[in-house]
């Protein structure tokens, strides 16, 4: 066996994952918050003021990284959905619905910076634009995914039941990317672009990098950090989690019967 299948394989299992997790998560905290004070520090005190929205374009550096985001972290979920029904691998069910808490909250961040942003550049809080109504059904879809989740009593067929609407809603992905080229509408055209041409100056890029690197590495110690919690309390009661935490943390840990 190819050593990193094999290495892919072990993750799999949850004492593994614990290790894996519980070593991984403090790093990359660690490493996103230097990348994030860097483009912060940028963003607000660096780059010139944009020609024609002055300081408020600012906002850029949270909103298009969290809108980038709220749609990498869907993606992502639907995928270890889809490896989770298929394989039966329990971590990928976990490592998913850890995954749509952290979604839901990058997709309500991009929707109250976008409305903040809209009421100064446009004059209105909120427009029926296809792309801000996509943005909010999404928003829906990572709700609809969390209270399923927590509908059905046993964790596992739970898990299952909202991976598979996560992996439906994935089609609506597309629609949120190409909405303004589709149907145009209040939302200004794609304008920063990872590979080629940007409409936004080139000396005013540079900080939003920073930001897009950041909540990547932040996202993925919460992602670890949380799903490392949710597999201590799914394994509760085992011998491996006591020794680990300790037999008193590990009887805590414990569940109800459900």
């Amino acid at each position: 066996m190819n050593a990193l299948v094999r290495w892919f394989h072990q993750l799999g299992s949850p004492p593994t994952f614990d290790r894996f997790a519980s070593r991984w998560s403090r790093v990359f905290y660690l490493a996103a918050i230097p990348v994030l004070l860097i483009g912060m520090w940028q963003g607000l005190w660096v780059v010139p003021a944009e020609q024609n929205q002055n300081d408020a374009f600012r906002i850029i550096y949270i909103h298009v990284p969290s809108a980038w985001m709220s749609l990498f972290v869907f993606a992502l979920m639907a995928l270890y959905s889809a490896i989770a029904l298929v394989w039966r691998i329990k971590i990928c069910e976990i490592l998913a619905m850890a995954c749509a808490p952290m979604g839901a909250g990058f997709t309500l961040i991009t929707l109250l910076t976008g409305s903040i942003w809209g009421k100064g550049t446009w004059g209105t809080w909120w427009d029926w634009d296809p792309r801000m109504t996509s943005e909010l059904i999404l928003l829906f879809l990572y709700l609809g995914v969390i209270g399923l989740y927590h509908a059905i009593e046993d964790r596992r067929s739970a898990a299952r039941a909202a991976g598979l609407l996560a992996i439906v809603g994935v089609g609506l992905l597309p629609i949120i990317r190409y909405s303004v080229d589709w149907w145009g509408g209040l939302h200004q055209r794609q304008s920063i672009n990872v590979f080629g041409d940007n409409a936004v100056r080139s000396e005013l890029i540079a900080p939003l990098w920073w930001m897009v690197v950041a909540t990547k590495l932040w996202f993925v110690g919460s992602l670890l950090g949380k799903a490392r919690a949710d597999n201590l309390a799914r394994e509760a009661g085992k011998a491996w989690v006591a020794e680990r935490l300790g037999t008193a943390e590990g009887t805590a840990l414990q569940e109800p019967s459900r």
